[in-house]
């Protein structure tokens, strides 16, 4: 088995992406997170207000910045021009939410990571907005949903 990210030596590299074609790919990365009954206690439709600001739509910006800084954080992840970006917050019951991150971009390579730490740093953000509340919150489980574009699309249930 070989990795695309290491050159004949073992060395790390970035790959060559200039002859792949241009196409329209898409990424979508859940991440579900309890914040417990004490947190959510304190949410009116939907949102909490915090001396911070209100932690979803912050949490929503902050994974937006996430997504186009990801080239930034992860070595070998190409900078790319991101189409768009679709950050959705649902609280799914008294202890948990779940998050989904949909990034968009016709380009030569996935954007599966820019996904990922979307949804990553939407849950740290809430995090940090909630954490004067209870700092039992706990992110559960991260993945990879949903891939199209490039060599094969990919549907994780």
């Amino acid at each position: 088995m070989s990795f695309s990210h290491l050159n004949s030596k073992n060395n790390p590299k970035m790959v060559n992406v200039s002859d792949k074609n241009i196409t329209k790919r898409t990424a979508v990365a859940k991440a579900t997170m309890f914040l417990g009954k004490e947190v959510i206690a304190h949410f009116t439709n939907d949102e909490l207000i915090t001396k911070k600001g209100p932690v979803f739509q912050t949490a929503i910006i902050a994974g937006i910045q996430g997504v186009k800084k990801t080239s930034e954080l992860i070595p070998m992840c190409h900078p790319l021009l991101i189409n768009g970006v679709d950050v959705d917050i649902n609280i799914i019951d008294n202890e948990n939410i779940e998050i989904f991150c949909k990034v968009t971009i016709e380009g030569k390579t996935g954007v599966e990571m820019e996904a990922l730490t979307g949804v990553n740093i939407t849950c740290l953000t809430i995090y940090d907005m909630c954490k004067s509340i209870s700092q039992k919150m706990m992110i559960k489980e991260v993945k990879l949903v949903e891939k199209t574009g490039g060599k094969s699309d990919i549907k994780n249930v």
